[in-house]
């Protein structure tokens, strides 16, 4: 496997930062010793915190360095993340691997210079499968659902299904651990 693995770093989510990292961390654990995996952060820009490794330290090291701030480039995240799969494809074509992308969100696009069609067209042409958790606020008991932002579930939804993924919409961090368990299932 070669994974990219991007995390909303954008200060709606200051307050579920620790149990989405230690839930990535938790993922990265269940990589096999051949996978290679990078991290990337977003908020109003996006970071490669760690090139492809299959090292689980350097991953989890730059899982850790993540930290809220500024607004979300979900879009711009998803396409340098595809555009590093593709470079990692062309680098070494003996070395067949399936491409995948997990990508943590809890908001709308706020900043990206892309247009989620862009995104879509890009995922579409390529080989990657797209996994996408939607984190949703987390309302009170007896409230009535809250929606997150319909042209955020609509873009998740459709990056997951036109590449073969799932999308995965939650309203509880707690849930984390357990959805990026049956990704690194259904991957394996």
């Amino acid at each position: 496997l070669a994974l990219s693995i991007l995390i909303d770093a954008s200060t709606s989510m200051e307050t579920k930062m620790a149990t989405a990292t230690d839930a990535a961390i938790g993922f990265c654990r269940r990589l096999g010793p051949d996978d290679v995996a990078q991290i990337i952060a977003f908020s109003s820009d996006t970071q490669i915190l760690q090139p492809f490794t299959h090292d689980f330290s350097l991953l989890e090291k730059a899982i850790r360095q993540t930290r809220a701030n500024g607004s979300t480039s979900l879009y711009t995240a998803v396409y340098i993340a595809l555009n590093e799969l593709n470079r990692a494809r062309a680098a070494s074509p003996e070395a067949i691997r399936r491409q995948a992308i997990i990508v943590l969100s809890d908001g709308e696009d706020t900043t990206s210079l892309l247009r989620d069609e862009d995104v879509l067209d890009l995922s579409k042409r390529s080989a990657v499968t797209v996994y996408a958790i939607g984190l949703r606020e987390k309302r009170e008991k007896d409230a009535v659902p809250m929606r997150s932002g319909s042209q955020s579930d609509y873009v998740l939804r459709s990056l997951s299904q036109s590449s073969g993924g799932r999308v995965f919409f939650v309203d509880d961090p707690v849930q984390l651990p357990a959805i990026y368990g049956q990704i690194a299932d259904e991957l394996a």
